[in-house]
This record gives structure tokens, sequence and C-alpha cells, in this order.
């Protein structure tokens, strides 16, 4: 059996505890995190490997991944009728919708999205957070070796 109050005692004491701690506070703009290496920043693309399949756009749940291409044909030596591929027009997230599920990183069969550490990118207008492929290209170099596949530089 308990006694009255021990519970309000028990609870004071974890106040008093913490109080007695020394505060550590990290001044952020001079001294920036050190993040894990799998910390979800931003999403990177690297566009050579990408085909225009639309799956990350299908399967991402905000709707916020923008796809545009168009068929060109190609002559492959050897081959006896010419191939048709996709190539990329547009390629488009609004990190203004995105929750940063990583759904899209996921479900990308040709390795072409990737998780970029990157976390201060913040814009002061909101229509400056709608990033083309050549800036998600960009982060591409802050990638994490261990993240991308045999390669992919």
């Amino acid at each position: 059996m308990r006694l009255p109050g021990s519970g309000l005692v028990s609870g004071l004491a974890a106040t008093a505890r913490t109080a007695a701690r020394r505060t550590v506070t990290s001044q952020y703009p001079e001294h920036e995190p050190e993040l894990p290496e799998r910390t979800r920043g931003v999403i990177a693309l690297h566009e050579p490997n990408c085909t225009s399949c639309m799956l990350c756009a299908r399967e991402c749940p905000d709707w916020c991944i923008y796809i545009d291409s168009h068929k060109e044909t190609v002559e492959v030596e050897g081959a006896a009728r010419p191939r048709q591929v996709n190539v990329l027009d547009r390629f488009d997230i609004d990190f203004s919708l995105c929750m940063y599920c990583g759904i899209c990183v996921d479900v990308c069969p040709f390795d072409a999205l990737f998780w970029a550490p990157d976390f201060a990118y913040a814009e002061g207008d909101i229509r400056n957070l709608l990033h083309d492929k050549e800036h998600l290209g960009e982060w591409m170099g802050t990638v994490p070796d261990a993240a991308k596949p045999e390669g992919v530089e």
C-alpha cells in the first residue's frame, strides 16, 4: 500500500533532479549539428537513373511530385529496329506539400531518388519550395556514399 502524497513527492523529486542539471543549448547558426548518415533531410535526384516511370509520383500520398517526359527514338548498333526511350523533361518536388514520408525513395526501382542530410533550405516565400530537377540534382553531392548504389557518383 502506498502512503498518501507519495506520488506528489516522487514528482517533485523528478523535477528537482531535472532542475539541478546543467542545460545544453546548441548555438545553431554558428555550430551546425552533426547529423547521422541516414538523416531524412531533403530528397535528391540522380537524373541519369530516372526513366520517367512515374512510380514515385503515383505512390506519393501528397501528390507533390510532378513529372513530364517525352519519347525519343534511338538507333542502337546491332539492333533490328530503333528503340524508344523516355526523356525526362520536368521533375519537380513541391516541398511545401511534401510530408517527408520517403515512399518515393523506397518505391523507385532505378535508384534515382535518395535522402540527403541537408535540412537548412528554408525559404522566405512558399513559392520557392518547388524545386526542379537541376536543384534536386545539386543535393546528390551530399548524399552519403553508403546510401548510393555502385556506379552512382
